[in-house]
């Protein structure tokens, strides 16, 4: 995207595609969706300004459940929280970009270290990084709000 001299942003622009609905989800359906895929977006705060990094997620009892590696970002996260838990928001979704058809969920809400061994050596054997390095932490993120939509096509 370009800025011009007189402050407008120019880009390109939005292309309608006929035939197309959006369609907003229920929590729980948009929840399930989430369960369906192996791969999200998880934003947080670094350094007072927003950060994303994709990862790989399971879903347990309503629960997302993300395993991080050492020294990362989202370990430093952990290490950084007074155990009440901090604010994130974690995104995953399916979208056919040729088909412009698929689904989008936004779960928000507080991140916790997982710390009953029984519970990190299961996600350990549930929950794989897809980057080489020891784990070392496993994430709960409890989500307060659940938000979804769905792109269809259209039935007229």
């Amino acid at each position: 995207m370009k800025s011009d001299t007189a402050g407008t942003t120019t880009g390109p622009t939005a292309v309608s595609t006929p035939g197309r609905q959006m369609e907003e989800l229920r929590a729980d359906e948009a929840l399930h969706l989430l369960g369906t895929v192996a791969l999200g977006r998880l934003v947080f705060t670094r350094h007072a300004l927003p950060a994303v990094r994709p990862v790989n997620h399971l879903l347990d009892a309503g629960d997302i459940i993300i395993r991080v590696s050492d020294g990362s970002t989202l370990a430093a996260l952990l290490a950084a929280q007074d155990g009440a838990g901090v604010v994130v928001a974690y995104e995953a979704d399916a979208i056919d970009q040729g088909a412009h058809l698929g689904w989008s969920v936004v779960a928000t809400g507080y991140a916790t270290a997982v710390t009953a061994p029984g519970e990190i050596e299961r996600y350990a054997h549930l929950l794989r990084p897809w980057v080489e390095g020891a784990a070392s932490g496993t994430i709960r993120i409890r989500p307060d709000l659940v938000t979804g939509f769905r792109l269809l096509e259209s039935s007229t």
